[in-house]
């Protein structure tokens, strides 16, 4: 593991250079739209439900077939069976590789196997469909803490809260971040 770090961090530090991501071409991106204007405004009980609506948005393929393989997927997780999810959640990229959540769900998968860079890539693609994914956003963000990629990850828990202001735990990172990077004023 630890003879991978140095290439590691290389493989994140590119992929923090990415300037501009391509956003997925979806048909309700205004009705998307409007509820990540609502989530910037909502008082915590609120912004619950309404990022639970970005969540079921996000988790439509637009295939039954396909959202079937998500939700095989994400039992095999809830079960801990990470080498099962692996394998729905690859069917499903196979069959729908412009589906973002896919790739999310994969990235939790082998994020749980303790496997960053496979993580890593499917956080990139999950980002490159969709560029709001404030979830595949908090999973870089703790991918970069664990490797002590610290200034890294206070920017991309900016990047989360930005895009969704009562996400659990970002502002505890940014706080703990911030003093750990930028140190406590006198």
């Amino acid at each position: 593991m630890y003879g991978k770090l140095p290439n590691l961090k290389r493989v994140v530090a590119a992929f923090l250079l990415i300037g501009s991501l391509s956003p997925a071409a979806r048909a309700d991106e205004a009705a998307l739209d409007s509820l990540f204007e609502q989530l910037k405004a909502a008082d915590p009980e609120a912004a619950q439900q309404i990022e639970s609506q970005i969540w079921d948005e996000w988790s439509r393929s637009g295939s039954a077939a396909m959202d079937l393989l998500l939700d095989r997927g994400r039992e095999a997780m809830e079960a801990e069976d990470n080498a099962a999810a692996i394998e729905h959640f690859s069917a499903l990229i196979d069959h729908a590789p412009d589906f973002a959540e896919g790739y999310n769900a994969r990235a939790m998968a082998f994020y749980s196997e303790g496997d960053y860079g496979e993580a890593l890539a499917d956080i990139r693609r999950t980002l490159e469909l969709n560029p709001r994914h404030f979830g595949a956003l908090s999973g870089l963000a703790l991918i970069l803490q664990e490797l002590g990629m610290e200034d890294q990850a206070l920017e991309v828990w900016r990047s989360v809260a930005d895009l969704n202001p009562n996400a659990e735990g970002a502002q505890e990172a940014i706080e703990s971040l911030e003093k750990s990077v930028e140190g406590v004023s006198l």
